[in-house]
């Protein structure tokens, strides 16, 4: 079970980053040079039918996966412990990913106008490096670049 569970985690972090590296890298100056919000909206509605249950995919799979490898949630946030402290660093980037996700859909994304794709690019940009550190901090389970 652990494998599928491995598997199916890696796929939602693949999906998840690898949609934020193409909309940061690709499609954001695009539409930064045009002026035209056209290409975010287009990508964020095709997207997110993807992106979402990804992303709660990961959550599901990392929260069994942390119990797998650490039963005592309440050492979670033990950052003397190496894989604890990777545990914390997941949870805490998954925290800011939610904060800025639910900003930018309650503030932003409803007034999208070329007005405000400056603030979208801010919350973008910081999306993306989170989604990448992600996968960081997941090799690092593994290699140990972070214990």
């Amino acid at each position: 079970m652990y494998e599928v569970v491995l598997f199916l985690h890696l796929l939602g972090a693949t999906i998840w980053t690898g949609g934020h590296l193409v909309l940061a890298c690709t499609i954001l100056p695009s539409a930064l040079r045009s002026q035209d919000i056209e290409f975010i909206s287009r990508f964020e509605s095709s997207y997110e039918k993807i992106g979402i249950p990804a992303l709660l995919v990961q959550i599901i799979s990392g929260i069994y996966l942390a119990f797998n490898l650490l039963p005592d949630i309440s050492q979670w946030f033990n950052f003397s412990n190496p894989v604890s402290r990777l545990i914390s660093y997941k949870l805490i980037i998954l925290g800011c990913t939610f904060l800025l996700a639910i900003d930018a859909r309650l503030r932003i994304i409803p007034h999208l106008s070329t007005r405000n794709l400056k603030p979208l690019a801010y919350h973008i940009i910081p999306v993306t490096l989170l989604s990448a550190l992600f996968v960081y901090v997941g090799i690092s389970f593994r290699t140990g670049w972070l214990y």
